[in-house]
């Protein structure tokens, strides 16, 4: 057992430095709650806000300097899956509840299915939901998340295409024990459009039976830059955001919509972000 990951934050760190999700044991901590991890990556939460924009560009060139955006997607679905066990262990819910992973096409969905291989791996069971009218995500990388994840016996796989298909996840949902939110990022302007809309409404549902939301990047869809929600949208208790803090998640209504914030590392050089 790793002892746990002591209530202050990296003692050694400055806001510059990093200390990778995958390359850090104490985040193996099984007892790390949702306070002691909010102060260790407390140096992440002090960067320079960012707006969506930015953290495009900084993806980009990150990539263009030899960091593969598959690895990327894997530091970020490993750090989901640290803020889902100290989500599990800061609330009173059931010890046998499943974990219900809320997935879009893109890439925010294939952090997510990172996220429940991780999990799997800590004896965690979930139900990871496709959530899209095509059979497989929309990106490479999201796609061969999707495919890893048929090796995991703690990992139900569900594709939903349509709003029905979604309505069927109500049953039992006031049992689930957590519902990742990993549907869909920043820059949707309006109403959302099915099966996604059906998939926010059922976090809203969730919510309101006491389920705690763990939103991916932003809470589907709050936009990262203005804080402008789209309709419907996903209310989350707590949001794991990338790399550096978010200009959009400190407005009153992002910030209301997003719950606790925590910004994680995921291994972009600073040296990709703009100057």
């Amino acid at each position: 057992m790793h002892p746990p990951v002591p209530a202050t934050a990296h003692p050694e760190l400055t806001p510059t430095d990093e200390v990778l999700p995958l390359d850090d044991p104490l985040l193996q901590s099984a007892q790390l709650d949702l306070d002691e991890l909010t102060a260790y990556w407390a140096p992440y939460a002090a960067r320079r806000l960012m707006t969506s924009e930015q953290m495009r560009g900084a993806d980009r060139r990150a990539q263009r300097m030899g960091v593969p955006g598959e690895a990327l997607m894997e530091q970020a679905g490993a750090a989901v899956a640290v803020a889902a066990r100290a989500v599990l262990n800061s609330v009173d819910r059931p010890s046998g509840g499943l974990v219900l992973v809320l997935c879009g096409p893109g890439n925010n969905g294939g952090d997510g299915m990172v996220a429940a291989r991780h999990l799997a791996r800590a004896g965690i069971r979930s139900v990871v939901v496709l959530v899209s009218t095509d059979g497989q995500p929309g990106t490479r990388d999201a796609v061969a998340n999707w495919q890893r994840l048929a090796g995991f016996a703690e990992v139900e796989r569900i594709h939903a295409a349509a709003g029905h298909d979604v309505s069927i996840l109500l049953n039992g949902l006031e049992r689930a024990a957590l519902v990742i939110d990993g549907l869909l990022g920043t820059g949707v302007r309006g109403s959302l459009r099915e099966p996604i809309r059906a998939a926010v409404e059922l976090c809203l549902r969730a919510r309101t039976a006491g389920v705690p939301i763990l939103a991916l990047d932003t809470p589907t869809s709050v936009d990262l830059s203005s804080g402008l929600p789209s309709d419907p949208v996903v209310r989350a208790d707590v949001t794991v955001t990338f790399h550096r803090p978010k200009e959009g998640l400190t407005t009153r209504l992002g910030s209301l919509l997003a719950g606790r914030v925590l910004v994680a590392p995921i291994g972009i050089p600073l040296a990709a972000d703009p100057r």
